[in-house]
């Protein structure tokens, strides 16, 4: 672990190298345990692939090193929490390729397989949130197959629907608003991923697993 500081008003805790499972799993502790419990003039909390920024108001925390002390201890306790800790196992339902996934034929020439091979990798691979951002309740999802990486568009487009899975380099991932956005897009979930009126607006959480599972146009056209 280290901790840095970011301009005058915020420190990186560093948890880990990269993108591997213990990281994840110490940022989601650590960034759960001080949302539930901030310390004196923490204002934010951002979780990201191995580290957690925590942005701070220097007049009420007591100091740039008293805040670095209060945090380290945090990570301590966190640390002993950790064997007990568990991830939520979610399924996501997927329509793929036709007006719901424009891209998909392009994705599978770029992997040298047939779409339906290419829907095969991409509904039997076990996915991790490694974060959430760039629109409220958006999960960077690891664990795309290899053969599926797929660079990001050159030109994004306006708008993407609410709902749309994307493949953006070796990440994938759900639209969760109607947006701008450059990913491929494969397909469309009708589940919402982020409703502002729902106790707990945004579906996904960092640190859960998430599974597709292919839905045919009829079974899409039902759900809604």
């Amino acid at each position: 672990m280290t901790l840095s500081p970011l301009g005058d008003s915020a420190v990186v805790v560093a948890l880990g190298p990269g993108l591997d499972e213990t990281a994840l799993r110490r940022v989601r502790a650590l960034a759960e345990a001080l949302d539930r419990d901030r310390p004196a003039g923490v204002v934010d909390v951002v979780p990201a692939f191995a580290s957690v920024t925590v942005f701070y108001d220097a007049v009420h925390c007591g100091g740039y090193a008293h805040l670095c002390a209060e945090l380290e201890a945090r990570v301590a306790r966190t640390e002993l929490a950790l064997v007990s800790q568990q991830s939520r196992s979610l399924e996501i339902p997927v329509c793929y390729g036709g007006e719901w996934g424009p891209d998909l034929g392009e994705v599978a020439a770029g992997a040298g397989v047939s779409p339906e091979k290419a829907v095969a990798l991409h509904a039997g691979a076990d996915y991790r949130v490694h974060a959430i951002g760039f629109a409220p309740g958006f999960a960077y999802l690891g664990g795309l197959p290899e053969r599926l990486h797929t660079p990001r568009r050159a030109t994004p487009r306006v708008g993407v629907p609410a709902g749309t899975v994307g493949i953006g380099g070796a990440q994938t991932g759900v639209y969760p608003l109607a947006t701008p956005g450059g990913w491929n897009l494969i397909g469309r979930t009708p589940l919402r991923l982020f409703d502002a009126g729902r106790t707990e607006p945004a579906l996904l959480r960092t640190g859960d697993r998430v599974r597709f599972r292919a839905i045919s146009a009829e079974e899409f056209a039902a759900w809604r």
